[in-house]
């Protein structure tokens, strides 16, 4: 008997990202912008108090939703909980992206734009962060006369660490008439700026929110789209019943009621952040700035070679190399004795470049 599946062309043509997820465990994870100090003991305590039926039966958003509300202050006709950030994206193709239309990206950053865009069969346009990683403001703007369905700007952008505040964000949303505006802000909490205020002005400015970084939830999966009630009423009809599990909700509500935890995370993290900067400026290691818990460095041609030794050494970090450039790497800033591990390591292992037959001296 021959067989043959009718798959959409659109999953035959999309490029493969597939996460190294795998063979992690026990490891310096640096690499995924992980919360490795963990989440909130709240979060354990709540998790335990789950009962065998509560596990039984499907789970109830009302109530849950209020609370996520508060914390975020908004009303609950302005958020949608969703099983992840991932998914909080995928809602936007499912919602506003036909076949064959188009989404306007600034690259490199997240893949997941790229990635839900080639399943939906939608084309992408793709403008660049600048060599400074400036974010690419008049690029932007030539781009939204064409009217692509939806604008995503991770904010702050990863893996550059970028920030664009009041005035870049004012005249995006000023041109953008046409055009869905996502704010993609999984790592907001380690700035000092959100649009999440601006969403009652422009009714075409969603949000997105995840509860894997500061609040240390990865693993439980929990997302949020925030956006003015009518507009994300259109959203809604995308969803199904059922998109987000009890633990997560219960997790959350947990990682809400803790806010000194995740205050503390997140100056532990802005202090490692200009500590660690400082420290790879010093061995002749360009970085960017970032206004995320993570760090963009470029160690040059030979980044890639320390990279392989510190994975060897059980030390993860996210090489860049293939798409920024030879010596690319973004570090997840983990706790202090992470960190200083870290550096131990890179003042061990890395041979920098040679510059006019010499290589310049390590501290």
């Amino acid at each position: 008997m021959k067989v043959r599946l009718p798959v959409r062309q659109a999953i035959l043509n999309r490029r493969t990202y597939e996460a190294p997820a795998e063979g992690r465990a026990g490891k310096v994870r640096l690499d995924f912008n992980e919360n490795t100090s963990g989440c909130s003991p709240a979060v354990r305590r709540a998790l335990a108090r789950l009962t065998a039926k509560q596990l039984a039966m499907y789970p109830e958003y009302q109530k849950p939703a209020e609370r996520m509300a508060r914390y975020f202050r908004v009303c609950p006709e302005e958020l949608l909980l969703t099983n992840g950030g991932d998914d909080a994206l995928r809602v936007f193709f499912d919602t506003f992206v036909d076949p064959s239309t188009s989404i306007l990206i600034c690259e490199p950053t997240f893949p997941m734009y790229r990635y839900w865009a080639e399943i939906a069969g939608a084309q992408v346009c793709a403008v660049r962060y600048g060599a400074n990683m400036e974010f690419p403001m008049e690029e932007v703007l030539k781009g939204l006369p064409k009217n692509p369905r939806v604008l995503f700007i991770a904010n702050p952008n990863n893996p550059t660490g970028t920030l664009i505040r009041e005035k870049e964000l004012r005249r995006i949303l000023e041109a953008a008439t046409e055009t869905v505006v996502v704010m993609d802000e999984a790592y907001s909490e380690f700035s000092d700026f959100s649009a999440l205020p601006w969403i009652h002005k422009y009714p075409q400015l969603f949000v997105a929110r995840t509860f894997s970084k500061v609040a240390g939830l990865a693993a439980l999966r929990l997302g949020a789209v925030i956006g003015c009630a009518d507009s994300l009423a259109l959203v809604r009809r995308a969803m199904p019943p059922y998109p987000v599990n009890l633990a997560a909700l219960i997790a959350a509500e947990a990682a809400a009621s803790d806010p000194a935890r995740m205050r503390a995370y997140v100056a532990e993290v802005k202090r490692l952040r200009a500590w660690f900067a400082t420290e790879l400026c010093g061995l002749g290691v360009k970085t960017y700035p970032s206004a995320g818990n993570f760090l963009l460095a470029d160690f040059g041609p030979t980044g890639p070679a320390l990279f392989r030794k510190l994975e060897g050494k059980g030390i993860l970090l996210r090489d860049r190399s293939k798409d920024m450039g030879n010596g690319f790497v973004r570090i997840t800033m983990g706790t202090s004795a992470e960190m200083q591990q870290l550096l131990k390591a890179i003042r061990k292992e890395w041979k920098p470049a040679t510059r006019n037959g010499a290589a310049p001296k390590l501290d």
